[in-house]
């Protein structure tokens, strides 16, 4: 009863500060945080000027000059460690021409807030900094300890973000961890495909286009004859145990009514294949002598990152072709928190409160950071406001009532945790 009063309490300061909520988020949103080319200076510092009005600690940390990382504290220490996450980076804004609106406005009109990064996730950000706000401003008292990690890169691999400050010891102690990616208010993502890149090239021998089907060796049809057969790596499958098979029943309704396209429930439990750039050949009438392409390969929850590797050159042995080299460039393995854990169930029962909606735990399609705490064993979800359609696309937006609710979320969950008062 003493947990539901205070947050009731917290709550309250959010709906009365909620301009200052949505300011925050806007002005955010304002500054091109771009990555490519990766531009940090500006939102940092408006990230650090706002911890500062409410006397947050917090280190500006970088791995590298352009790289730098934000690390806040709150709390005087004690039983347990909450750890939250951010990015403050975003995805390109592309072709102005292509949005009804400047990508980097931050207007809020009809119940929306407008730009990049509005959903993938400076409203999830700047609802994680909001809460430490209210917290620090309304002086409660925190017998356990909140770290904030604003981190530069995640949406280029977060090598020196969330993977630098694990490994450097920037997340030791963490009990739990809590990621405003964007879910949308109905899900809590406790789980999270793998990903393994491929590099595949291929060599020929070169001569005159008319006689090309007789002479010469051509390294374009070499590499799509792979290509194609790599359609078989598609039928792995995930496998999950009792525990898991429940969410992976919700994750799997949920992707069908997020995208809308028969079948597409498939992409939780099975690999997918996508082949992203091929380049090859010098003249239209000339046999090529290379080729190469890249492959982003998703692997579910089950099945190793060596299953697809030994599924790959198995189909390369069969096929038989010769002079070909391939490379794996990035991968990280499927990883997911169970949803016993305080922090799941402690997300699902707030956001349900707020909304008076169902929420479910669920397993994502694509990943993030979060696999770098969840190698770390420390038990790490995501939960952030979001418009789903806009994510990495034109015409991005999140609704102020996602990015309210978000905000009492996390408030809701750190009252849980940590011994609050």
């Amino acid at each position: 009863m003493k947990n539901e009063i205070l947050k009731q309490r917290l709550w309250k300061v959010v709906d009365d500060k909620k301009e200052d909520l949505l300011c925050l988020c806007s002005e955010m949103i304002q500054i091109p945080s771009e990555n490519p080319p990766g531009d940090m200076e500006d939102i940092t510092r408006l990230i650090c000027n706002e911890l500062n009005r409410s006397n947050i600690v917090h280190e500006v940390i970088r791995p590298q000059e352009d790289k730098p990382n934000i690390v806040a504290t709150l709390g005087k220490g004690g039983e347990k460690t909450l750890l939250l996450n951010g990015h403050s980076d975003v995805v390109p804004a592309g072709d102005r021409s292509k949005w009804d609106f400047d990508p980097f406005c931050g207007k809020i009109i009809d119940g929306k807030i407008l730009g990049r990064g509005t959903s993938d996730m400076k409203a999830g950000l700047g609802a994680l900094i909001f809460a430490m706000k209210v917290l620090a401003d309304e002086e409660v008292e925190i017998n356990g300890k909140i770290v904030l990690h604003v981190v530069p890169d995640e949406e280029t691999s977060g090598e020196m973000g969330t993977k630098w400050l694990v490994e450097n010891g920037y997340a030791d102690g963490g009990d739990a961890c809590l990621i405003a990616e964007p879910t949308s208010y109905n899900n809590c993502e406790v789980g999270q495909k793998g990903s393994l890149w491929l590099h595949i090239k291929s060599y020929g021998k070169s001569a005159h286009g008319s006689i090309g089907n007789y002479v010469g060796d051509n390294a374009i049809l070499k590499l799509t004859k792979i290509l194609n057969a790599m359609e078989e790596i598609r039928t792995l499958k995930g496998i999950y145990n009792e525990d898991q098979k429940k969410v992976l029943e919700d994750s799997k309704r949920i992707a069908k009514e997020v995208l809308e396209v028969d079948g597409v429930e498939n992409v939780i439990d099975h690999v997918t294949v996508n082949i992203g750039t091929i380049h090859g050949g010098t003249k239209t009438n000339m046999v090529a002598d290379y080729c190469e392409a890249t492959v982003d390969i998703r692997v579910p929850i089950g099945i190793k990152i060596q299953d697809v590797v030994d599924k790959f050159e198995n189909i390369v042995e069969r096929l038989g072709i010769v002079d070909i080299e391939y490379e794996y460039n990035w991968n990280s393995e499927a990883n997911y928190t169970d949803t016993n854990t305080e922090i799941v169930q402690s997300a699902v029962t707030n956001a349900q409160k707020i909304w008076n909606k169902e929420v479910v735990p669920a397993y994502q399609w694509a990943s993030s950071d979060a696999r770098y705490y969840r190698y770390a064993g420390i038990p790490t979800i995501q939960y952030g406001p979001a418009n789903i359609e806009g994510i990495h696309a034109y015409n991005e937006t999140v609704d102020i009532e996602d990015v309210i609710n978000a905000t009492k979320v996390y408030l809701g969950i750190m009252t849980d945790l940590l011994d609050i008062q």
